[in-house]
């Protein structure tokens, strides 16, 4: 259990910017097992973007309380994953050999085409944030994105080799196996259904002011089946094209995966409020 506790402490310290002080030695067995928080890291993050989102409603228009939530969003993740977006940005963009491609990927300095991939994302993220304005009653699905991006890079860490064999970030992490993955998908699951849960309690809530039940029970079914279906289809299509370029997967990717499968979440639950409202 005292192991347990300190995997947890170890994935809020690594993934997010809440305050857990405790000293921790960040060895390979220790990263392993904290994989299986890095669902409830997502919920943890998810649900403070979408309160925070709820209560810039009240004082500001959508579109600055949208940007106002995306900063939120960035410094909650403390830009971790972001650096990876731009890291993958700059290699797989740049069209060079796998040896050259690793290489840009080591370099701290970011590129031109990192800059660009940075730039669209953020863009794409704030808009989605936007379009989802105003709809309090959302943030139960809200956090699905959150929940099964993070899911997806505990899946590619467990079922793709690593580019660099021994080395990197992604080293730490060799040791998820199969076992482990279906823990972190079962946590992964209930923490959904738990969120969806809560969508269906302020549905129930709003119903008759805004909203009907019908309509919300509909949308709930549907984020609940279609986001985690479309977030490891996209998922594995990605994984699948760079792990063949680079012949394996790197501590970049991974960061780089759930940046990209966030925003493909968030863009299913956009569609299916857009669809269904």
């Amino acid at each position: 259990m005292r192991e347990n506790i300190k995997a947890a402490a170890a994935a809020f310290q690594f993934l997010s910017r809440f305050p857990v002080k405790t000293q921790l030695e960040f060895t390979p067995e220790r990263m392993t097992r904290s994989t299986l928080f890095y669902p409830v890291v997502g919920l943890c993050i998810g649900a403070c973007v979408w309160i925070a989102a709820w209560l810039s409603g009240f004082l500001l228009p959508p579109a600055p309380s949208a940007v106002l939530v995306l900063t939120i969003w960035v410094w909650l993740t403390g830009g971790l994953h972001l650096d990876g977006w731009m890291d993958s940005a700059d290699a797989l963009l740049s069209y060079r050999s796998r040896e050259r491609m690793l290489e840009i990927m080591k370099d701290s300095r970011v590129g031109a085409m990192g800059v660009i991939a940075c730039v669209l994302l953020l863009m794409l993220k704030a808009t989605l944030l936007y379009s989802l304005m105003g709809q309090p009653f959302l943030i139960g699905a809200a956090v699905l994105p959150f929940l099964w991006s993070r899911f997806f890079m505990v899946y590619a860490m467990g079922k793709y080799k690593r580019a660099r064999a021994g080395e990197g970030l992604a080293a730490m992490f060799a040791g998820v196996q199969n076992e482990l993955l279906y823990k972190v998908g079962a946590v992964t699951l209930l923490l959904s259904t738990i969120s969806c849960g809560v969508f269906l309690l302020a549905a129930y809530a709003l119903d008759g002011l805004q909203f009907t039940w019908s309509l919300n029970m509909g949308v709930i079914l549907s984020a609940f089946f279609v986001i985690p279906l479309f977030i490891s289809v996209c998922g594995k299509w990605a994984a699948d094209r760079i792990s063949h370029r680079l012949g394996g997967l790197t501590g970049d990717i991974y960061g780089a995966l759930n940046e990209g499968l966030e925003a493909v979440g968030l863009l299913m639950l956009v569609i299916l409020t857009t669809v269904m409202h």
